[in-house]
């Protein structure tokens, strides 16, 4: 057996670690998870190379071998390493981030007290002052619960210390600096798989109590005298009833798997009867798939226009012949629709994978797809390193989104990630879009992708008309600022009278955008960020969409106490009130952040859509993506053009999507649709072009200005942001940056900055940016791992550096 192993630890370092292997421990595999220390914790890493190269340095020993065989099989450790690099991204975090089975290793942090500790303990009890605290006397008291608590000498929870001794986190870490405690790490290997108790009743026999009786005549109302332990939980009768019944044997409890729910949603009916553009997709997406070599294709269509009974169709082909696909969703609110479809097509064949999943629930999927049970993955960009076997497809639906970019380390975008994994799989990759990114139209232009159209929606019917109104001249007229014009209302009564259903879009959360007192002229800021509070009606409270800080909606200014606080602008909560008070007979919903908490709540509100239930719905851009409701003949757009404001160079791109799809939602069944779009830039290219359904149109005019430029497709572009809590450091920090962006020779590379944010402050973070261009992509990564290696001289800590590859989002 191999004396050492290089591990990669989920750590933001750029470095692989190498630990001994006991003698008395199983051999580990390259792929495969271990425990091991790292400095004050226990880690769960991914081997990468077994050796007998003893380091120069000492090495610590390995401390469980969790897997027998890999975990990561060698094409995904190829991925992750190639993620790795061309993000530079530490491979560790790469590897936690493909891997959904944290639910398997608990990260359980106790403490312990110390000699000073036991010390200070006797000092204070005994009238001593080792307890002084210049936090006051209160501070003094939460300190001595959290050492008399510890005070037996035994390793206590956190989780513990904090509900039985008050211990705040402050409180623990000034314990730690005195040396008074000590922090011990407990994590463990735990069993995820996931059981419900079920209480059965089996005889009554003897007399029964109130509480008891409860629970023996809901069982009784139960199919087959049983239910869950859960379900009891609501009868509200106390433990120990169910403890005294287990003990007299009336009732007994077992435990079985818990099953898992692929969709709650009535599935569609589905009949594929392709229009010749569909079967010319179908022919050379299958042609692409029997070829076993890599083959990109970007499936360009309309709405409407049936890509996803292309998918599908292939999808149900390639499971024919025993191999996997994956389809890759942008939102979590579209899996259920899409694994309805699935599931009616490909039955237990199919896995999901997203985050409103459990842990436990994404470790089981997650080994079902490794263990050969399913070859069917749909789910959002996390999807995308699905242990299948046999590759043979992956669509990435509504390739554009960019929520398929992910913001926060690895910073990775799953249709490019798609594109390599396709690549090293000898497999075919779809890109599915009808506003595909600039960046996949033009490599589809150049001859990289090959090119397939659906100019025409299915069974011929049109695209709906599409109705631009001037918000400028509305005002002229009707001398008020208002959320909803006259024509759109008018639009949507005469909708409702003839029983069809309406979609009404504003991309904006919340009742009002922000509070200003017009005494002073100051805005209700977040005390964590640079950035207005928005003010949501039904909590009465006002909340900061970036970092969630929440506070309740003032009376008076919090600056200078005058009475003269107003809320202005508007938001999906405010034209929903709008909208209940124009039509008060109406079935109105709201869908957005809000209001959709989990999948659940999602699934009840689209089933609700889906059966007619639902009259009108009000949304963010959640109601713009990918749904097919037959009797949606209208759709309004309010103020979502408040995007072209934005200081982005993708900011007319993402205007024109949004509008675009937004608008494919009205006319997709047999009554035609129309789009009513309320803007004050009605001449704005953007805005003309998504009237007009022509994609082509504005693509050849956005490529004009992205060339003049100088940005993607024609460079790459990366984000460097350097951020602290301390305005000073990040001050300090972005100079010391820039003076070596200065006086270092960058060819090919132009940096711009540093300058601060659009958001200066985030998160309590100040934050400042380079922006840097290049036409080589290889050119930019040298540039920026040399920058990296200059921070580490200059001891600016990795962590407070974001690199952002291919940034989406500049703000």
């Amino acid at each position: 057996m191999p004396q050492f192993c290089d591990v990669a630890v989920p750590v933001p370092l750029d470095a692989i670690f190498t630990y001994r292997i006991p003698e008395d421990t199983p051999e580990p595999v390259i792929g495969g998870r271990v425990i091991v220390p790292f400095r004050e914790k226990r880690l769960c890493g991914i081997v990468t190379e077994l050796h007998d190269r003893e380091p120069k340095f000492p090495t610590r020993r390995l401390s469980q071998v969790l897997d027998s065989t890999p975990s990561l099989r060698p094409e995904l450790m190829h991925l992750g390493q190639w993620i790795a690099q061309y993000y530079i991204a530490p491979i560790g975090e790469v590897f936690r981030t493909m891997l959904p089975l944290s639910a398997e290793f608990r990260r359980i942090v106790g403490y312990r007290i110390t000699d000073k500790g036991v010390v200070a303990l006797h000092a204070a009890a005994t009238g001593g002052s080792s307890l002084r605290s210049q936090k006051g006397p209160e501070q003094q008291d939460l300190e001595y619960a959290a050492l008399n608590r510890l005070a037996d000498g035994e390793i206590v929870r956190e989780a513990t210390l904090r509900s039985l001794a008050g211990a705040t986190k402050s409180v623990l870490e000034r314990l730690l600096r005195k040396k008074w405690i000590a922090r011990e790490d407990l994590s463990d290997v735990r069993d995820a798989s996931r059981t419900i108790t079920f209480v059965t009743l089996k005889t009554v026999d003897g007399r029964l109590n109130a509480n008891q009786r409860t629970i023996v005549e809901y069982l009784r109302g139960q199919d087959g005298q049983r239910a869950s332990l859960d379900s009891l939980r609501e009868l509200n009768v106390p433990r120990t009833t169910l403890q005294t019944l287990v003990r007299r044997g009336i009732v007994e409890l077992t435990e079985e798997a818990a099953g898992f729910r692929v969709s709650g949603l009535k599935p569609r009916k589905l009949e594929f009867l392709f229009t010749p553009a569909q079967k010319a997709a179908l022919e050379e997406i299958s042609r692409a798939v029997d070829w076993r070599k890599f083959a990109p294709l970007l499936l360009h269509g309309v709405t409407g226009s049936g890509k996803t009974a292309v998918y599908l169709s292939v999808m149900q082909a390639v499971l024919g012949k025993g191999r996997s696909a994956i389809l890759l969703v942008p939102e979590i609110g579209l899996t259920p629709a899409v694994a309805a479809d699935l599931l009616q097509i490909f039955g237990d064949e199919v896995a999901i994978l997203h985050s409103a999943l459990s842990d436990d629930e994404r470790a089981e999927q997650w080994k079902r797809i490794r263990n050969g049970d399913s070859h069917i993955v749909v789910g959002t960009r996390s999807a995308v390193f699905a242990p299948v076997l046999d590759l043979a497809l992956i669509v990435v639906d509504e390739e554009h989104d960019h929520s398929y970019k992910q913001e926060e380390m690895p910073r990775y975008h799953a249709r490019d990630v798609a594109v390599m994994r396709a690549k090293m799989s000898n497999a075919a990759v779809v890109l599915g879009s009808a506003t595909p990114s600039l960046e996949t139209y033009h490599n589809a232009v150049q001859g990289k992708y090959k090119l397939l159209e659906l100019p025409e929606r299915i069974e011929k019917r049109p695209l709906p008309e599409v109705e631009i109104l001037d918000m400028r001249e509305e005002f002229h007229r009707t001398k008020k600022d208002e959320v909803v014009c006259r024509k759109l209302v008018e639009e949507i009564g005469d909708r409702l009278s003839r029983h069809e259903q309406v979609m009404v879009l504003l991309n904006r959360r919340g009742y009002s955008a922000f509070v200003l007192c017009r005494e002073c002229g100051e805005s209700v800021q977040c005390k964590n960020c640079a950035i207005a509070m928005t003010y949501h009606k039904r909590e009465h409270r006002l909340v900061c969409h970036y970092c969630g800080h929440m506070r309740p909606a003032p009376k008076t200014c919090p600056k200078c106490g005058s009475e003269y606080v107003q809320y202005l602008g508007a938001g999906s909560e405010k034209l929903e009130h709008i909208l209940h008070g124009l039509f008060p007979q109406a079935r109105i919903a709201r869908l957005d952040r809000d209001t959709v908490r989990g999948r659940d709540d999602f699934e009840r509100m689209l089933s609700a859509l889906h059966a007619g239930e639902i009259d009108l719905l009000v949304g963010t851009q959640m109601i713009a993506k990918g749904h097919d409701v037959a009797n949606v003949t209208l759709v309004g757009v309010v103020g979502s053009d408040a995007a072209l404001s934005f200081p982005d160079f993708r900011a007319a791109e993402r205007t024109f999507q949004l509008l675009t799809q937004v608008a494919g939602r009205a006319g997709r069944g047999d009554m035609p649709g129309k789009v009513v779009l309320q803007t004050f830039f009605p001449d704005h290219y953007a805005i003309q072009f998504a009237a007009a359904h022509d994609y082509h149109g504005f693509y050849e005019k956005e490529i004009r200005f992205r060339s003049w430029m100088h940005y993607p497709p024609f460079n790459a572009v990366s984000n460097v942001l350097v951020r602290s809590q301390k305005l000073e450091e990040a001050l300090a920090w972005s100079g010391m940056l820039g003076k070596w962006f200065a006086g270092t020779r960058l060819e090919g590379v132009r940096v711009m900055g540093p300058a601060a944010a659009a958001i200066v402050r985030l998160k309590t973070e100040y934050r400042y940016h380079f922006l840097l261009k290049s036409a080589s992509r290889e050119r930019m990564n040298r540039v920026l791992r040399a920058m990296l290696d200059h921070a580490d001289e200059k001891k600016i800590p990795r962590n407070h550096l974001v690199v952002d590859v291919d940034a989406l989002s500049l703000i």
